[in-house]
């Protein structure tokens, strides 16, 4: 609950309030300082950063919370096989409760170990999958069990131990930067001024001024949770009282999916990555209950027949695919 409050209490500091409290400023200088200092440690080679001998592709953003990371890493891989590359990613495994980092995840590993956008990447992906928060360590792991030509990195833009040869930063479009504070008066890991270091912006859903690409927003058939061969249209909730619970970033921008396909679902929006319970998704009204992908990895085991998740696909576009192709072909040249 003290979570809830504080999570609540920043995004309205972040986004909603013309300035911060003042009394913040000196913690944005120490956490800036120490920043640069990481930054230019890694420049000057103080600090060791390792490249794996494969192209690095890394997807991050500037803002604390989702932007879409992770259904665009599945879109992306899915670009890169379509163009006869073979993929692997390397993501942090947050939440995880794993002792041994790091970690192969399968399809069907425990996402209390391996933590649940892991799991949701082995599933949906097709591509190996390797978690741990040392993103270089990782890489390695991966390498050395599967024969892949592209490393795609879900976030991690900041894990400068890492080497990359592309950076992808994603944007939110409807939330932006906030006050353009870095934390913990804003919501920026980085300054602004990181956007002319990347390679490409992409904002989800729908343009941004700072984002050079767009990806569309697909929105499929609601699955059921415990059995996802089981399908029915979102149309067919229209018109009906249901429940969404869902404990990701940005719970709104997917309520705000589901509305728009003429759901008015009662809502219960948990933190990120809740470990869920039986009781989470259980109500006395036994009305259906919809959730995200993510949200559904971790509920499978106890979900009953009217508990659904709703996948949600991103479709980059083809000019992004061209501008793709074309940097993977230059990179690869002055390598």
């Amino acid at each position: 609950m003290r979570r809830a409050r504080l999570e609540q209490w920043l995004n309205d500091v972040w986004y909603r309030r013309p300035a911060p409290p003042p009394w913040l400023q000196p913690l944005t200088w120490l956490y800036r300082g120490a920043s640069g200092l990481r930054r230019a440690l890694y420049r000057t080679r103080l600090l060791p950063s390792g490249h794996p001998g494969v192209t690095v592709i890394v997807v991050g953003n500037l803002t604390v919370g989702g932007t879409g990371k992770t259904p665009f890493v599945i879109a992306l891989c899915r670009l890169l096989r379509e163009a006869g590359r073979r993929p692997g990613i390397l993501c942090r495994g947050y939440g995880g409760t794993a002792r041994e980092w790091p970690r192969e995840v399968r399809p069907d590993s425990d996402p209390e170990e391996s933590g649940d956008e892991a799991v949701l990447l082995a599933r949906a992906s097709a591509c190996p999958v390797y978690a741990g928060a040392d993103r270089y360590a990782a890489a390695r792991a991966l390498l050395e069990n599967h024969a892949v030509d592209v490393l795609v990195c879900d976030d991690g833009l900041q894990h400068l131990r890492l080497a990359r040869d592309i950076e992808l930063l994603m944007i939110d479009p409807v939330r932006g930067f906030g006050n353009g504070c870095c934390l913990p008066s804003g919501p920026l890991r980085e300054p602004l001024s990181r956007l002319q270091g990347v390679d490409a912006t992409v904002a989800v859903g729908r343009g941004h001024p700072l984002a050079r690409f767009e990806a569309a927003l697909r929105v499929g058939e609601a699955r059921a949770v415990a059995d996802p061969s089981r399908r029915r249209p979102l149309s067919t909730f229209a018109g009906r009282a249901c429940h969404l619970v869902t404990g990701i970033a940005a719970p709104e921008r997917f309520q705000a999916v589901l509305e728009k396909a003429g759901l008015r679902p009662d809502t219960c929006f948990l933190p990120d990555h809740h470990r869920f319970r039986e009781e989470d998704i259980r109500f006395e009204d036994d009305l259906p209950v919809l959730m995200t992908e993510k949200d559904a990895v971790k509920c499978r085991d106890f979900a009953g027949n009217d508990v659904w998740y709703v996948p949600i696909e991103l479709e980059p576009g083809a000019e992004f695919g061209r501008w793709l192709n074309q940097t993977l072909k230059r990179k690869t040249r002055l390598g």
